[in-house]
């Protein structure tokens, strides 16, 4: 008994550390075919909308809504990361990704997800 419940809280734990698909292919149908290849390989690009990225990343640790910037833009910075040091914050303003924040050197054109993100 002992062995098949050992069994089945580590086939749990092992389905919970799986990458699963955040969306359904109808969900992402809206996207161009660029953003749709990015968001079916785990990746973001400038310009993908917070919902695109949330399709291709999952979702963030922490979301922070400082006010508007200078040129009066909404502006939202999405945390990716689990320890302080190897966080990534993605920038958002009106919408659509404009920038990135952390201390992984990566282009901005394609960016993989941090590891415990995927």
């Amino acid at each position: 008994m002992r062995i098949w419940f050992a069994a089945a809280v580590l086939l749990v734990f092992l389905a919970g550390c799986s990458k699963g698909v955040r969306y359904s292919p109808s969900e992402i149908d809206a996207f161009s075919p660029d953003v749709q290849e990015h968001i079916k390989k785990g990746e973001i690009a400038l310009g993908m909308s917070p919902t695109a990225v949330r399709y291709a990343w999952g979702a963030p640790k922490d979301v922070k809504i400082p006010g508007p910037d200078k040129q009066g833009r909404f502006v939202e910075i999405w945390t990716y990361g689990r320890f302080p040091g190897t966080e990534t914050k993605l920038i958002f303003a009106d919408g659509v990704l404009t920038g990135l924040m952390g201390n992984e050197k990566k282009p901005l054109i394609k960016i993989e997800p941090p590891q415990e993100a995927r």
